[in-house]
């Protein structure tokens, strides 16, 4: 991806979050060990499943292994970045480091919906078809669907990026976020703008609007078809594993139509970075624990692989 700029500009400053010496410490510190427990919680996902033979065969457990692997490059393409900047404040990055973040950040996005709405119609096929569900969501089939939302996902944002990095700016090229997000940068070109803007909302509002129709689409029948089961042991094991990927789902899409969906202006661009802020670092640190808190077999899985640890050791020991 080439990246062009006709007015020269090599560089944005971000100001980050605008706040004293003592507070950016208070910041440098709690989001360096959120992120640092953040990739330990997805880590242990991404080993239960690969270990544990059972789970390995498991579609749902496919998806979130993968799901785990996508919160941990998406942690990583903001979070690492952010420290840097609160340790040294008002830290420049280069135009291109600047547009490559921007294209990794939308595009882990992107896939971030996908995988939902992938996990959406896994748990929609389990329930109102169990009898068709091993046969189509085969292992086979669920890795074309991991391998296609990755694709899609980093293919979707490749155009309103490539747009966007040709327009000409015109500075001050003081980027007012901790990371090089889509509307403060458009507010440093030059008008006239042409399509790039209109590009990036219309694939934008797509991506965001498409998914969630089909999220809201998949649980409603789910709910439904739960509703007129008869077996109610079924039903709330059922129940429980639907409302913790519901609230995953709300965690994710109520912060993302915060602060691209809704107009705002200047005066909210502090209450924009705490959105930003919520769904980049805190969300991905939350999600494990929201699918696995109440997940019987993950705990089970986990049972098992520490107790092979502990005879490993005991073996050891006794050597």
């Amino acid at each position: 991806m080439e990246l062009a700029n006709r007015t020269g500009v090599e560089e944005f400053i971000l100001m980050g979050f605008g706040v004293g010496r003592k507070e950016r410490f208070l910041l440098l510190v709690f989001f360096t060990i959120l992120y640092v427990l953040t990739m330990a919680e997805n880590l242990t996902i991404i080993i239960l499943v690969v270990v544990d033979t059972h789970l390995a065969r498991l579609p749902m457990y496919i998806l979130l292994s993968n799901f785990s692997w996508l919160e941990m490059c998406y942690v990583s393409a903001t979070v690492p970045r952010m420290l840097f900047d609160l340790a040294s404040p008002h830290g420049t990055i280069s135009f291109h480091s600047c547009f490559l973040q921007f294209y990794v950040f939308f595009s882990l996005g992107n896939t971030e919906c996908l995988f939902l709405s992938a996990m959406a119609l896994d748990r929609y096929l389990a329930i109102c078809h169990p009898l068709r569900y091993p046969k189509i969501m085969s292992q086979d089939f669920c890795y074309v669907l991991v391998a296609t939302c990755w694709a899609i996902g980093f293919l979707w944002h490749l155009l309103p990026v490539v747009l966007i990095s040709k327009l000409s700016f015109c500075g001050p090229n003081i980027i007012d976020h901790f990371l090089c997000d889509p509307v403060p940068i458009l507010s440093q070109a030059c008008p006239p703008l042409g399509i790039a803007p209109n590009v990036y909302k219309i694939f934008m509002n797509a991506v965001v609007i498409g998914n969630v129709s089909f999220v809201v689409l998949s649980y409603s029948v789910v709910t439904s078809t739960l509703l007129k089961a008869s077996n109610q042991g079924n039903r709330r094991k059922a129940f429980s594993t639907i409302s913790l990927h519901l609230v995953v789902v709300t965690l994710f899409y109520g912060s993302v139509a915060e602060m691209y969906l809704t107009p705002g202006g200047e005066s909210q661009a502090e209450v924009k970075k705490a959105v930003t802020l919520f769904y980049t670092a805190v969300t991905p640190f939350l999600n494990p624990m929201i699918y696995c808190l109440r997940n019987d077999q993950v705990k089970e899985a986990l049972g098992r692989l520490l107790k092979k640890k502990e005879r490993l050791l005991r073996r050891m020991v006794t050597v």
